[in-house]
């Protein structure tokens, strides 16, 4: 999730320049905090609302609506029903990949199946995302918009002509002037998502400015970020980084067989649809200890299981090869899935093992009460 997310998605919503941006890795800072920052969370990354299609398109095999044709929004939420009465989740996956987000229009950011139809089927009176989002950021008492321009070292605002390098359209301001009086009343979601996206990105200057900052912090602050030395050797490491979301929903579909490399565009000459088949997959075997050379690898995995093994064996008493047998290497799928079935016989028995310890805890524990109730 974190490569998917940094190296194919951030690039595509802050624009061509992202790696420039957010700086190359150089590892872990302990004296960085990773944690998220309210106006990230309250409104910089709600900027995908206004990405957002009115309706789902439902496609066949053949990338074409299915019988009961695309779903609206409005009849979406809150009815899971409809994965299993109207053709299964592969027509939405093969509908989110194959159809373009929403167009950012100056004077519709979102469309009205979220501003005036949101959740009426479990609400009396529909919601509106706007709205929330404007009375979110108040209640979680955000600064406005020009502090926050402020803090991105943007230009200063006196008046709303000033905007114009980033809010283009005079109606726009002028909309902003009769709700707001003073670019100063601003609130932060409403301002950053009006602005005009930079070239080659979804979002608008003070959004990008936000985001990077935030995604910055929360990989160079993460001890645990996959491309920090400590987390997986370069073989893991190197699969890690061949996934892609296309792998994921070929994975996890009932039957998406067609799918084009990246997801996150359009399929076309360029990024043609194309067999599953031919996206790149995960070889586990690097995690197991059927792999080759696993000892001379360093294999994260397989030090951890002879560490725990070891460790449970002092405790109870057990042999290790009780556990897990590790005299005999082995470096093929079929040794692999072999391993998988003993290992999950043993844990089968040593449920059983706990269940009749339970069972006769709970003995006691009636025995107990009775004698308190002799007394």
């Amino acid at each position: 999730m974190q490569h998917i997310t940094y190296s194919h998605w951030l690039p595509l919503i802050l624009g061509t320049d992202t790696d420039e941006l957010l700086q190359p890795y150089q590892g872990y800072d302990p004296t960085i905090d990773a944690s998220i920052a309210n106006v990230f969370a309250t409104a910089a990354l709600r900027f995908g609302h206004s990405l957002i299609q009115p309706r789902l398109e439902r496609l066949d095999e053949s990338f074409q609506s299915i019988p009961e044709g695309p779903l609206h929004l409005r009849d979406a939420f809150f009815s899971p029903w409809r994965l299993v009465d109207e053709g299964g989740v592969d027509p939405l996956i093969r509908g989110m990949f194959a159809t373009a987000a929403k167009l950012k229009l100056p004077e519709q950011n979102l469309n009205v199946e979220l501003t005036e139809q949101l959740f009426r089927t479990a609400h009396a009176v529909a919601l509106d995302l706007a709205a929330m989002n404007v009375q979110r950021s108040r209640d979680h008492a955000i600064p406005g918009y020009l502090s926050w321009r402020q803090y991105c070292n943007m230009s200063h605002v006196e008046t709303f002509e000033d905007l114009a390098n980033e809010i283009s359209d005079r109606k726009v301001r002028q909309k902003l002037r009769e709700l707001y009086g003073h670019p100063g009343n601003i609130d932060v979601w409403v301002g950053g998502i009006l602005e005009d996206q930079l070239p080659n990105a979804k979002v608008g200057p003070l959004f990008r400015c936000l985001l990077v900052e935030q995604f910055k912090r929360m990989r160079d602050g993460d001890r645990f970020w996959y491309e920090n030395p400590s987390s997986f050797p370069p073989e893991q490491l190197a699969q890690i980084k061949q996934v892609t979301l296309a792998r994921i929903l070929c994975d996890n579909g009932d039957n998406v067989s067609r799918i084009q490399p990246d997801v996150f565009l359009l399929p076309n000459d360029n990024n043609p649809l194309g067999a599953c088949n031919g996206i790149p997959t995960v070889d586990l075997r690097i995690w197991s200890d059927c792999c080759e050379n696993c000892e001379n690898r360093g294999n994260t995995v397989s030090r951890f299981k002879r560490h725990s093994a070891a460790k449970y064996s002092a405790t109870n008493n057990l042999q290790q090869n009780d556990i897990l047998d590790e005299s005999n290497d082995c470096n093929d799928l079929k040794c692999f899935k072999q391993l998988l079935i003993e290992s999950d016989m043993k844990t089968k028995k040593l449920t059983e093992q706990v269940g009749e310890i339970s069972r006769r805890l709970e003995e006691l524990m009636l025995r107990l009460e009775e004698v308190q109730k002799s007394k």
